[in-house]
């Protein structure tokens, strides 16, 4: 996914590469773009001629480029369908990316390939100068009904110990931008620990949420009773890690592992998660980059985030 945006960068030493020129016809710029889009990300801090398209940026048409840029801003974003075969990718909102969990037939299981597409499309967004929050869903029956089992069952310990099975499944947590979850239906296992991967969890009231592994005779290998130590306590964690029992949104919510219960169905949780999206991105990202990592570092000793708080104390407030 790329896009340009009508977003200054600071100077740098990439400043001799900021030849994305808006003034003038499109379709010329887009076969250039197309060909260099590394050279084009940017829009220049001055006027140059750029003789391949004829253009001269004026003075004049530079001035008006930012105003205007929300008219002629230019994306190109892959194809979900073509470019992903187990999730979709959209942008509801310039500055949000949505990616939903697309293996219906299989309540959205997690197999590694898609664990993999998860990761780089979320990692292309976490690059993304132009989005200021993810949003991650799956469908009204299943965000996530657990890890495949298929493709597990085969699998010998030395097999999952030599190939690092799980290796996929910590990449999320070096995101440096928010990630929401929008729960909707099935929440079980890797499902439900794939949500506590995330930053903010909202639920609709149909979501069920548990860690079942142990009817089959194992424990959450994702990390997620430590992550549920975190969000519910000890003593719950430990009841539902034990006896395998599902859990609702309320209860969730009760418990302050989802931030609320949201509407009557799975389309209003996941509008109501790009809403929030949109509101972190309008914030200073270098402030909500720092925030999430502060609040992060809770999960640490308090001397460690008071380190922390200090190394990030020359953030200046956004104008």
């Amino acid at each position: 996914m790329l896009s340009y945006s009508s977003t200054r960068p600071s100077s740098g030493p990439h400043c001799e590469h900021r030849k994305c020129v808006l003034a003038g016809h499109l379709l010329p710029l887009v076969a250039v773009l197309q060909k260099a889009f590394v050279m084009t990300h940017y829009i220049p801090r001055s006027p140059f001629h750029l003789k391949s398209l004829r253009f001269v940026a004026t003075s004049s048409s530079l001035r008006c480029t930012r105003p205007a840029v929300s008219r002629y801003t230019i994306r190109l974003m892959s194809s979900s369908s073509q470019q992903y075969e187990h999730i979709l990718v959209s942008r509801p909102e310039p500055s949000v990316v949505l990616v939903t969990l697309n293996r219906p037939k299989a309540l959205n299981a997690l197999c590694s390939p898609l664990f993999k597409e998860l990761n780089q499309a979320l990692k292309e967004a976490d690059r993304d100068d132009t989005v200021g929050a993810m949003v991650l869903t799956g469908s009204a029956k299943a965000f996530a009904a657990g890890a495949d089992i298929k493709e597990m069952r085969d699998k010998e310990f030395a097999d999952v110990y030599k190939n690092n099975f799980l290796a996929d499944w910590g990449d999320i947590r070096h995101l440096r931008k928010p990630l929401i979850a929008a729960v909707s239906g099935y929440a079980l296992g890797g499902g439900c620990e794939l949500a506590l991967m995330c930053d903010i969890i909202l639920a609709s009231p149909t979501a069920k949420f548990g860690q079942p592994e142990i009817n089959l005779g194992v424990i959450p290998g994702g990390g997620g009773s430590q992550r549920l130590i975190h969000a519910i306590g000890k003593s719950r964690t430990m009841e539902l890690v034990l006896s395998g029992r599902m859990f609702t949104a309320q209860e969730a919510s009760d418990w302050g592992m989802v931030s609320r219960v949201v509407g009557d169905g799975e389309g209003e949780v996941v509008t109501e998660a790009v809403k929030i999206a949109n509101e972190i991105a309008s914030k200073s990202q270098v402030a909500v980059q720092a925030g999430k990592e502060v609040v992060n570092a809770g999960k640490c000793p308090l001397f460690s985030v008071i380190c922390l708080r200090k190394a990030n104390r020359d953030i200046k407030p956004m104008r």
